[in-house]
């Protein structure tokens, strides 16, 4: 019994290993082999390393100022997640009130919507002016940049409860905070998560949008002064280490969300 209880468990880690590195490999095989072709294309061709600077070269600095691009990008995601996190705490709450009153989305739909289709670069000049250089304007448009995804998700989610459900917690006489909690929460995680995915890269991309407008400090600025300097290795390196903090959250909500959602369908292995 225990040794089949041993064999089973073996079995699954083996299991969930292989779903993993079936999901690793792939990409990092595609993005070395690219980077071969990129670096052989660069020096058969004699580019100009202020156009496209070979990986070598971009690799090779990135080592060497590994502190400086770390100390960078430690403030852009600071950001981000701050960001982020202000977001969708506000459009959690907008969409957990919409859920329970159609007078309140129709009221509040139409702003959250004036809000999304309003450009960033267009407000990011306001924040530096309403709340200085500091951080502050970086984070709120991280914050508005990730508002819209959550708020629409998270409306979808709270209301797609099962009505069996719905009329049975009823029968029992639920309050509605009881309904919310047992019922509509647990409905909307997979919406909820969905939306967190496509938030936590605009998440990093507005931290940028907003250093460049206001800022000595993070990857959005080294950029600017890479741009001014024609430093395209410098550039690179930043664009580098943002694709690497974009994934790596990306990654964390996806394990946060096999975790949060393994009784749902979509965190089978198969």
């Amino acid at each position: 019994m225990d040794n089949s209880s041993t064999q089973d468990g073996s079995t699954s880690r083996g299991r969930r290993l292989f779903y993993a590195l079936s999901y690793v490999v792939p990409p990092v095989l595609a993005l070395f082999l690219a980077g071969i072709v990129w670096e052989i294309w660069v020096r058969v061709s004699d580019v100009p390393i202020y156009l496209v600077p070979p990986p070598s070269e971009v690799l090779k600095q990135l080592f060497w100022e590994f502190d400086f691009f770390i100390k960078e990008g430690s403030v852009t995601l600071f950001e981000a997640i701050v960001g982020f996190s202000i977001g969708a705490g506000v459009a959690l709450t907008g969409a957990a009130l919409m859920a329970h009153s159609r007078f309140l989305e129709r009221s509040l739909l139409p702003l959250a919507i004036l809000v999304k289709v309003t450009p960033v670069v267009a407000v990011a000049p306001l924040f530096v002016i309403w709340f200085g250089f500091g951080p502050v304007p970086k984070i709120l448009i991280t914050a508005l940049i990730t508002f819209f995804p959550v708020l629409v998700n998270g409306v979808t989610g709270f209301r797609s409860v099962d009505r069996g459900s719905l009329d049975f917690l009823r029968s029992l006489n639920a309050s509605r905070r009881e309904i919310f909690l047992i019922l509509r929460v647990p409905s909307a995680l997979p919406y909820l998560f969905s939306a967190f995915r496509v938030s936590i890269p605009l998440s990093v991309i507005g931290a940028v949008v907003g250093e460049w407008f206001s800022a000595d400090r993070g990857l959005g600025s080294v950029i600017i002064v890479a741009h001014s300097n024609l430093d395209m290795v410098t550039l690179f390196d930043a664009i580098f280490v943002l694709a690497i903090i974009g994934v790596g959250l990306t990654a964390l909500v996806s394990v946060v969300e096999r975790k949060a959602l393994f009784w749902h369908e979509s965190s089978v292995v198969m």
